[in-house]
């Protein structure tokens, strides 16, 4: 058998998520698919493992999945089998042979994700899908203090949500920005860390939104961490403003 790693993008309003669902378009079925067209359907069939599941309505840049084949093809010609075979929502950006130890989940360490929040006085109908809309103010320097308290290794058990299937809630995050983006009129946000829970950065994004519109303390970070209790942090931004922008499998933080 051998091993192939893609990097591909997707544009996730029109998929119920990554992972497979019964009657439900999902980008890893429609992956599948695509896979066991160019194997010949064979029995049993490939499966493509990813990096991470998303959730419905969630984007992505730079996913990241493996498979395995049993014959090989050029980098080159998997890339371009694939794209002829997928829909015009995903695309793969790059494929390539690795060694058979390579797995696009276990072997990763950090992800980076992109949440963008649309800033105007109604919601842009180009934007919809694409972004979270919040037109209250903020304040970015109150925001990017908070955001502070996040870095670091943490049990961020009051900001997952019900139904994650985590054995641990202890993650670290290494980076995260916070930003204007004038000509788009957005408040655009990046994580950076080793694995974030289920939900985990759309609960953050919202509790910093209610930080930066003085609806909290700066320094409420730290107490709601420290209380493990989900209740407390209180809202879910939506699906749509959020980007797995990077998986990064090096060390060193290179995708490789």
């Amino acid at each position: 058998m051998y091993r192939y790693k893609i990097t591909f993008a997707y544009d996730g309003a029109n998929f119920s998520g990554f992972q497979i669902q019964p009657h439900k378009r999902t980008v890893e079925q429609v992956l599948k698919n695509a896979v066991n067209k160019i194997a010949k359907y064979p029995d049993p069939p490939i499966s493509v493992i990813g990096s991470g599941r998303t959730d419905a309505g969630v984007h992505a840049l730079n996913q990241v999945a493996h498979f395995d084949l049993p014959y090989q093809l050029s980098d080159e010609s998997m890339r371009k089998a694939l794209n002829s075979l997928l829909p015009l929502d995903i695309l793969v950006k790059k494929a390539e042979r690795v060694d058979e130890s390579f797995h696009a989940r276990y072997s990763a360490h950090r992800k980076t994700y992109r949440y963008r929040v649309d800033q105007g006085d109604f919601v842009d109908p180009f934007k919809r899908n694409y972004t979270a809309h919040y037109k209250v103010p903020v304040d970015i320097d109150k925001m990017r203090l908070a955001a502070k308290d996040f870095i670091g290794e943490h049990d961020f058990t009051s900001f997952v949500a019900s139904g994650s299937q985590a054995k641990s809630n202890v993650r670290t995050v290494e980076k995260i920005t916070v930003d204007r983006d004038p000509a788009q009129n957005e408040v655009v946000f990046e994580f950076t860390g080793n694995g974030f829970l289920y939900n985990q950065i759309r609960i953050m994004v919202a509790f910093l939104l209610e930080v930066g519109s003085g609806q909290r303390p700066v320094s409420d970070v730290k107490r709601v961490l420290a209380a493990k209790d989900r209740t407390q942090a209180r809202m879910t931004a939506p699906a749509s403003g959020l980007y797995l922008v990077s998986v990064d499998y090096g060390p060193d933080g290179k995708n490789n």
